[in-house]
Parts: structure tokens; sequence; C-alpha cells
């Protein structure tokens, strides 16, 4: 059974929006401090993370932190506040989504599905990919630059393992959407996936304002070339 970590101080919005979960079949674990979360993370096996920022003890950025250095599970942000900067932090230590408050309650169990699905939906013909030094072993959720490892979300590595399966070919941004999310794309900014490709690059591109691996072709898609330099 799929497994849930909810961390939200407020305890209405903790148990109204654990009871909306379970009733997608999910297990979940309701936590309202960064200890707590902390604590049942380590003792249990989750297949997903949905965060609050603003604890009593501390913010939703602290745990994602502590759990990038050993995990990859998909992590939803629920955040006050809508400004990039707030988005931007979390999507940069690891986030997969967030969600602004006060938001729908249909919109949040979208987003979540689609997380699980695409997670659990992610069945690779192939154990291992590899072009222009970088190297995904898909089995094992790993990624590596020349041999070093890479710190790659589960978002980032999906989107680089689609790139990397479709070798010099254009992916429009509507098909990267469609895979990476929902069917039809619902409730996804344009603007998340465009800063998951800037992440990407920065971690894969020598020069990440002079990319030779990952291109974006004027606002229409992106290509993997596999063969550069060759």
């Amino acid at each position: 059974m799929v497994r849930v970590l909810l961390v939200e101080d407020d305890p209405i919005l903790n148990e109204g929006l654990a009871h909306a979960i379970r009733n997608l079949g999910y297990q979940v674990d309701g936590v309202k401090s960064v200890r707590d979360a902390m604590v049942s993370f380590r003792e249990n096996p989750y297949d997903l993370l949905v965060l609050d920022i603003a604890l009593p003890d501390g913010d939703g950025f602290e745990i994602c932190r502590a759990v990038r250095q050993s995990s990859a599970v998909p992590i939803i942000f629920l955040t006050a506040s809508d400004e990039e900067v707030s988005v931007v932090r979390g999507l940069d230590m690891g986030a997969d989504d967030y969600v602004t408050k006060p938001f729908r309650l249909n919109e949040v169990l979208s987003r979540i599905r689609a997380l699980i699905r695409r997670t659990s939906d992610f069945h690779p013909s192939e154990y291992e990919l590899a072009a222009n030094g970088i190297r995904l072993d898909i089995l094992n959720n790993l990624a590596y630059k020349n041999e070093v490892p890479l710190s790659l979300t589960a978002t980032e590595l999906k989107l680089l393992a689609l790139l990397m399966r479709h070798p010099n070919r254009v992916l429009s941004r509507e098909t990267l959407l469609d895979k990476l999310w929902d069917h039809q794309g619902d409730f996804v900014d344009d603007n998340t996936l465009s800063v998951y490709i800037s992440r990407l690059r920065g971690k894969i591109e020598d020069d990440p304002e002079h990319p030779k691996m990952l291109i974006n072709l004027r606002g229409i898609g992106y290509q993997w070339i596999a063969l550069m330099g060759e």
C-alpha cells in the first residue's frame, strides 16, 4: 500500500487532509513538527511526503534538506506564500511539486495522485542509460557525470531519463508535462518545467549558460543531444 507522510501543524487541516488522502486508498501518517517528521521518516518507508513550510520547531525546508541526503522520495510542499522565491527555494532543495494555500482539496489530491502514479508507473525497459559522460542507473535511481554522483531529485531523474530515451529528438513542453505529470498536464504551471530544466542543466552541463546536451529550441521544446562532440 502507498504510504504518505503528512507534516502539517494545523490540527484541523492535518486531520482533514489526512482523511481525504486515506479515501484515495493510501496509508497516511500525520505529524505536526519537524522532530516528529524526522522520527517517522527514519522509522518508516514512504512513497510520498507532503510538507508544510511553517512548523512550530522549524520548517519544511529543513525536513526536505535532511531527506534529500539519503532519499529521492517525492515531496510536495504546502506553502502559504506564492512568492517566486519560496517556490524556487523549495524546488531547488529537491521538492517535486508545491501547492499554495489556500488550496482546493481536489487540486491537492490530483497532484498527489499524479505524483504517486508517475512514480509507480515508471518501469523502465533498460536498467542503465549513458551518453556524453552522463550515466543513469535506473534500477537504483542514481545518476553520474563522469562517474561522479549527481544529486538528482525523482522528478529530475525522470525528466533526464525521458530525454535520454529520445536522443536527438525534440520533445515539446506539452509532451514533457504530459509524461511527467498527469495525463492532461492539469494543475501544472509551465514555469515549473522551466525551473526543472534550469536545475537539471546546472547539474549536468559544464557551462549551463551555453548548454551542449540539453538544448532549448526557441520555446518549442527540448532536445537531448546524444552524440555531441562525435
